[in-house]
């Protein structure tokens, strides 16, 4: 997956290639801010794993351009559930990553 590789360009190459077929921001949400591996996992998870805040940044920006209601994205990043029951906050805490903890923070505090 781009996300846990570091790969934002090619998360902006899906997107706009999405957006080029003119997907409905709910579809866009769907299938490109929500899509789950195997176990449940999203961008938001694997980047949170693997300590990529250039991913989650990206993410972000990706996100709010669907211009979503706050609560919407703020529960979609920092709410949202793997399979195991662990969210892209559990992550980040379990595989140390401080940063994307004070990233996911700073993310979630200041949209509004």
């Amino acid at each position: 997956m781009a996300a846990e590789r570091g790969e934002f360009e090619v998360l902006e190459g899906l997107w706009d290639l999405a957006k080029e077929l003119q997907l409905n921001p709910e579809d866009l949400r769907k299938e490109m801010c929500l899509l789950r591996d195997w176990y449940g996992q999203t961008a938001w998870h694997k980047a949170a794993l693997w300590g990529e805040v250039e991913v989650l940044e990206k993410l972000w920006d990706l996100a709010k351009s669907l211009q979503l209601n706050p609560d919407v994205l703020r529960n979609d990043v920092c709410l949202l559930k793997d399979n195991s029951g662990q969210t892209s906050w559990h992550k980040a805490a379990l595989s140390g990553q401080v940063t994307v903890l004070q990233k996911l923070w700073d993310l979630a505090k200041n949209y509004s």
